[in-house]
């Protein structure tokens, strides 16, 4: 095919010239090859093998993260015992005076008041004190407070209403004081709590988005009905028009 084409497409095909040829360097007079000789005469240069350092055995990555975290267990482990000996809820002066009447509230927002508190679970009784935790060293508040009824009947009727409430834009958890009225009972920090098993906000969250879910179902199918009527009655009037117009 190519002796069809013109002649500039022709030279790009082209073979190119040979590579010229260049004789080969000549090597060094010092690259000469040499006899190979015994190295008997340099074994007394060698150490004794049996005054031999033992090898200096050097931790592994998996050896030094199992020792990190055995000492940080360790320092947990002390700093847990040594909170736990210093821990005595009944000894807290800025505390409530009668446990039993007193209520625990989580969760709370940190712009939350006492007299917002007050004004929200004064509705179950008369109250007699509220604590508002905050922290000792930046005086922030933690989040959670004490409330203090003067009637025990008033505490448990607010600890099963008031559970899940939004106060501030956030659902709180209340409970019962349980480290002066539990003795097996201990915080978080200290190892125990109770973790997750009052789940009140989650299931109010949970109920909520159920709620809201019916309600779009609802106006979802309210729709659909209003246009099929709206289509029915156009039909109904279309042949009415094509009779009347028939006839």
């Amino acid at each position: 095919m190519t002796q069809f084409l013109p002649p500039n497409l022709l030279a790009l095909f082209a073979p190119r010239d040979p590579i010229p040829y260049l004789p080969p360097i000549e090597k060094h007079k010092n690259h000469r090859k040499l006899p190979y000789t015994g190295i008997a005469q340099f074994l007394g240069e060698f150490e004794d093998p049996s005054e031999t350092p033992a090898p200096t055995r050097i931790e592994t990555r998996e050896e030094r993260k199992a020792r990190k975290r055995k000492e940080k267990q360790e320092q947990a482990n002390y700093k847990l015992e040594r909170d736990l000996a210093l821990w005595n809820p009944k000894k807290l002066a800025s505390g409530t005076t009668n446990a039993y009447n007193t209520l625990f509230v989580a969760r709370l927002n940190y712009d939350t008041s006492e007299h917002k508190l007050r004004r929200e679970f004064d509705v179950y009784g008369p109250i007699k004190k509220i604590c508002m935790v905050k922290d000792a060293a930046t005086g922030k508040p933690r989040g959670y407070a004490f409330v203090e009824f003067e009637h025990e009947r008033d505490m448990h009727a607010a600890n099963k209403d008031a559970n899940g409430r939004k106060i501030d834009g956030h659902r709180i958890l209340t409970d019962i004081e349980r480290g002066r009225t539990r003795p097996d009972w201990r915080p978080r920090r200290l190892g125990k709590g109770l973790g997750k098993s009052r789940s009140g906000p989650s299931d109010s969250r949970r109920d909520d988005k159920k709620r809201d879910e019916d309600r779009d179902r609802d106006r979802r199918k309210r729709s659909r009905s209003r246009d099929y009527r709206d289509r029915r009655r156009r039909s109904r009037k279309f042949n009415l028009c094509s009779l009347y117009c028939d006839g």
